[in-house]
């Protein structure tokens, strides 16, 4: 007997021992490949808008032009000794990288849908293909924010300054959650959180923190969390388990490496207190922490992570200086209205994140809604950017 009969045999056994008859194991098959031939369909549908957003956007855009201006521009020897021309290098590495991603998401698409009819029938094919067209869609939809992003400030680093509103611990706890919740982000995305300055509220969660975040296009990415975040609870802190609402501010501003403004030292207010987070005995034993207020917009900055009072004072001076030119945009522009104005309480909240009596994060600019909060709590937040890119 040969080792094909032999397998047959077995075969045949292992389905008679189970009361299955050959017929049925075919029905099982042939059903599990149609219901995941018919899921990989649909998600390949599903993608089809957007990648089709992706390449009208490609063709508008121009990129292949631009790309051939900065190939015969990068062909002069002047190029390369001057330094103030070096940004047409950095540009054209970056469109270069941008059409390369461009060109493997097209033909990506274009190879899954030849690959899904081609292995219709074969199960284990079918499963390999699963797991690639669920990257090339997060693929897609990456590249689209990627290119969503194409403001003069979105490839900034960024600070996010993220404030409690009134309420004592519940609003404190809630700006402790938001904080957590954007560095959870970060982690997700690959960009890297540095906490500057963290103030400790009386019982639990925090009155106040600033994040640096830097990173490819951090400002682009987190711009659409300025505003006012409001949370909807059954309160942990309430003994007779009551419902209550919590505000807190997040104020997203972009770092400038080159800021042209000047201040009156005599506008300022300079206070050194000591640090209370994390950072050493040197860090928690001076008075190295240090808070700037500009009297006339009434700004105040702070920061306490660094070593030295000084290093901490130039880290507030380059933040003030951010601050105040974005102040200045947003006064000149009559359709945008500074938030930092508003106060953070009813009618100003930018997204409400509900846990009770039912489940559902919405952001009222956009409409964009999730029934998943414990998600986009944790970090997964890119639905709501998107949309409010879009938007």
């Amino acid at each position: 007997m040969d080792l094909t009969n032999s397998l047959i045999i077995f075969y045949n056994i292992g389905i008679v021992e189970r009361g299955l008859k050959p017929l049925t194991i075919l029905r099982m098959t042939t059903n599990r490949n149609i219901m995941l031939f018919d899921d990989l369909q649909e998600q390949l549908k599903n993608l089809e808008p957007t990648l089709h957003t992706i390449k009208t956007f490609w063709a508008n855009s121009n990129q292949e032009e631009k790309i051939k201006e900065l190939e015969l521009l990068a062909q002069d020897p002047s190029v390369w000794q001057d330094p103030q021309k070096a940004y047409i290098l950095k540009d054209l590495q970056a469109l270069k990288n941008q059409k390369e991603v461009f060109e493997t998401i097209v033909a990506g698409f274009s190879d899954g849908q030849e690959m899904l009819h081609l292995f219709k029938d074969d199960e284990a094919e079918l499963e390999k293909l699963a797991q690639e067209i669920t990257v090339l869609g997060g693929s897609i939809r990456s590249f689209k924010i990627q290119l969503l992003l194409n403001e003069p400030d979105d490839r900034s680093n960024c600070y996010v300054s993220i404030n409690a509103g009134a309420g004592g611990t519940e609003s404190q706890d809630w700006a402790e959650m938001l904080c957590r919740m954007y560095i959870r982000f970060c982690e997700k995305n690959r960009l890297e959180a540095s906490i500057l300055d963290h103030q400790t509220g009386e019982e639990a969660g925090m009155k106040s923190a600033t994040l640096l975040i830097k990173g490819k296009n951090a400002y682009g990415l987190f711009k659409s969390e300025h505003g006012t975040h409001r949370l909807v609870r059954i309160s942990p802190y309430d003994s007779n388990k009551r419902r209550h609402t919590s505000f807190a501010g997040v104020f997203v501003t972009p770092e400038m490496e080159k800021v042209e403004i000047e201040i009156d030292p005599k506008d300022l207010r300079i206070d050194t207190y000591r640090a209370s987070g994390a950072g050493g005995q040197h860090v928690n034993k001076t008075d190295s922490a240090v808070r700037i207020t500009h009297q006339p917009s009434g700004i105040v900055v702070q920061c306490q992570n660094q070593r030295s009072q000084l290093q901490n004072k130039e880290s507030c001076m380059k933040m003030l200086k951010a601050k105040l030119v974005q102040r200045q945009k947003e006064e000149e522009n009559a359709k945008s209205a500074s938030v930092e104005k508003k106060k953070i309480e009813w009618g100003s909240q930018i997204r409400s994140y509900v846990l009770h009596p039912y489940k559902m994060v919405k952001d009222h600019r956009t409409n964009h809604e999730s029934s998943q909060p414990d998600l986009v709590l944790d970090g997964d937040l890119i639905a709501f950017i998107e949309a409010y890119l879009i938007s």
